[in-house]
């Protein structure tokens, strides 16, 4: 599912609501989601899982075309793990 169809599934389950002020909605959770990883923090959603950021330390890696040694600077890498309700629908428990 994309964004858009989310957008427009919450849409169409909720007809109270015009489509322009959903997708405001949508966008200002995922905003704040990429805020708060950006600031470091964890953000969890209860059921379906947790966003959290992982450090991957510098690293001396290779170019697989030349061979040649190349230096891989520090960086962070967003990570998710599933909650256990999640883990349980997936496995049709």
């Amino acid at each position: 599912m994309i964004r858009s169809e989310l957008i427009q599934k919450i849409a169409d389950d909720n007809p109270h609501l015009y489509q322009r002020d959903v997708e405001r909605i949508v966008n200002t959770i995922f905003e704040e989601i990429t805020n708060a990883m950006a600031r470091g923090d964890r953000v969890e959603l209860r059921g379906f899982g947790a966003f959290s950021v992982k450090k991957r330390d510098a690293r001396v890696g290779r170019n697989p075309r030349t061979g040649e040694s190349v230096d891989v600077e520090e960086k962070h890498v967003p990570f998710f793990k599933t909650g256990k309700l999640l883990r349980d629908r997936l496995n049709g428990k």
